[in-house]
């Protein structure tokens, strides 16, 4: 089965994002516990260590044997729905947050990442693809694909999606009028 691209592009009060959706027959403390737990988060994506309720904690992706440990600072955490942070330090730096919503046994999970420019879509969708794809999977006890399937086979459909046109700010945000 041929992967298919399942993230957009969406402007934020803070910026342009990739946005990505996935649903789990699932409640949501336990859709939570897979993204948030140090023993769960390893089983499809990675660890952290240090003490979240400081605010700031080390992650490293366990997929990636490349991968080092990188800072985040936790921006925002409201168990079981939300949580904001960045991610490394410096140029560096990259803004994520999920959502979490339960309707009718099912939870929704909305994962976004803010871009620097439009251009970051064709690495940053095929790898949020891949990394929500292997949580389903892990959920489901179905096996991983291996990261060849979304790149670069999805670089192109990502950098070819449209870019919204960015809200026009209202009153409140626009510049006081020189005097």
């Amino acid at each position: 089965m041929t992967v298919k691209p399942t993230g957009r592009l969406a402007y934020r009060d803070d910026g342009l994002y990739f946005m990505i959706d996935r649903l789990f027959s699932a409640p949501i403390e336990d859709v939570w516990a897979s993204m948030t737990k140090p023993a769960e988060l390893a089983k499809w994506i990675g660890t952290y260590t240090g003490s979240p309720s400081t605010g700031a904690v080390k992650f490293r992706m366990s997929s990636d044997p490349d991968s080092t440990w990188q800072y985040v600072t936790i921006l925002e955490c409201d168990a079981p729905h939300r949580f904001c942070g960045d991610f490394g330090e410096d140029d560096d730096a990259w803004h994520a947050l999920f959502h979490l919503v339960e309707g009718n046994g099912m939870t929704t999970v909305t994962l976004g990442q803010r871009l620097r420019t439009a251009a970051e879509v064709a690495t940053v969708g095929p790898g949020w693809d891949y990394y929500l794809d292997r949580l389903v999977a892990y959920r489901t006890g179905k096996p991983f694909r291996q990261w060849d399937a979304y790149y670069p086979a999805l670089a192109t459909q990502y950098r070819d999606l449209v870019v919204p046109k960015r809200p026009v700010s209202t009153a409140s945000e626009q510049a006081p009028a020189a005097s």
